[in-house]
């Protein structure tokens, strides 16, 4: 019964654990043996197992060596054994390394990790995307979550690849969905915006009932399908299509010399945004006394929120109030 146990046990242990605790084993008697047959030579069981590692290695020092004839048979049967099962070990370590390598590359390997950052859908966006954030942070985890890309080689891209549906349970569970530090899930722009904006809402309901907590932008092409991305879960909401005609107008009406894509891209690049509520000190002030309070620490404040309406570069005078929302910029590094 225990015999059987222990072969049970055994044969769980991955097969590269196993050919490793079989050489130690086969070491270790061949150790044991030579130190009995010839204590003279071998005067201490380690001095065996040194001799058994170094000969079954096919390494050969020289530093100990049998002088008998029994000896020197044992040193036949340990080359003949123990060459040929450290040959076989090493051999399978590499075609695991190998196999473990192709699993990453195909997305078929689980992220055991945490505190990470997981990117709905791969495209151009998303590539540089993840160059921005390696480029700023170089122990960012990013790992990617995409149904119809097959191949994505670890050594070019730096984020984990899952291959699946990232509305499916089982995909972003793989992607470590539970432990997750935030999550963007990107439109797929191959298909139509109806059919694209379905399958972000019923992908951002999947993530939230994986975790109710982490952060979810999602990205809708359609204005309609903000409410349903909202109310699936999703913390805030990117409308490209809104912004890119906004800056294309901005573009055909400005003058030549002023570039507002340019200009924005460069803001984006170096700036970030800040959305705070009011400080305590600033109630009741003007909106100057705001501009002139942030300037301070280097920030810019660009304008306010009350009842959710924006009012953005209001007039010096505009009066601030206690619980109004203010949105500023300030270098990235601060």
């Amino acid at each position: 019964m225990r015999i059987e146990l222990i072969k049970q046990i055994y044969f769980r242990f991955p097969i590269v654990l196993r050919l490793l605790l079989s050489v130690f084993l086969l070491m270790l008697v061949f150790g044991a043996v030579i130190h009995f047959v010839e204590p003279n030579a071998f005067p201490t069981f380690f001095d065996g197992v040194w001799w058994a590692f170094v000969t079954g290695a096919t390494v050969g020092y020289g530093d100990l060596v049998p002088q008998t004839v029994p000896g020197k048979i044992i040193g036949i049967l340990l080359i003949l054994s123990g060459g040929g099962l450290i040959t076989f070990y090493i051999t399978t370590v590499s075609a695991a390394t190998i196999n473990h390598e192709n699993k990453l590359s195909k997305g078929k390997v689980a992220y055991k990790g945490s505190g990470h950052i997981i990117v709905v859908g791969w495209n151009e966006r998303t590539s540089q995307l993840i160059d921005t954030i390696t480029s700023r942070d170089k122990l960012a985890e990013i790992v990617i979550i995409d149904v119809s890309l097959k191949h994505l080689p670890y050594q070019q891209v730096p984020a984990h690849f899952i291959h699946g549906d990232p509305s499916e349970d089982e995909t972003l569970l793989n992607a470590g969905v539970t432990g997750a530090k935030s999550v963007l899930v990107t439109a797929d722009t191959s298909k139509k915006e109806k059919l694209a904006d379905h399958h972000t809402v019923l992908t951002t309901v999947a993530i939230r009932g994986n975790n109710v907590s982490v952060p979810i932008v999602a990205e809708v092409l359609s204005n309609k399908q903000s409410e349903n991305a909202l109310r699936a879960g999703a913390s805030s909401i990117i409308r490209p299509n809104e912004l890119l005609s906004s800056l294309l107008y901005h573009e055909l009406i400005s003058a030549k010399a002023n570039n507002p894509i340019e200009l924005l891209a460069n803001l984006l690049e170096n700036q970030q945004f800040i959305h705070r509520t009011l400080p305590e000190d600033l109630g009741n002030k003007s909106f100057l006394s705001g501009v002139v309070y942030f300037l301070e620490g280097q920030q810019l404040l660009l304008g306010v929120k009350r009842h959710d309406v924006w009012q953005l570069n209001p007039s010096p005078d505009f009066l601030l109030k206690p619980g109004d929302a203010v949105v500023t910029i300030s270098p990235r590094d601060k």
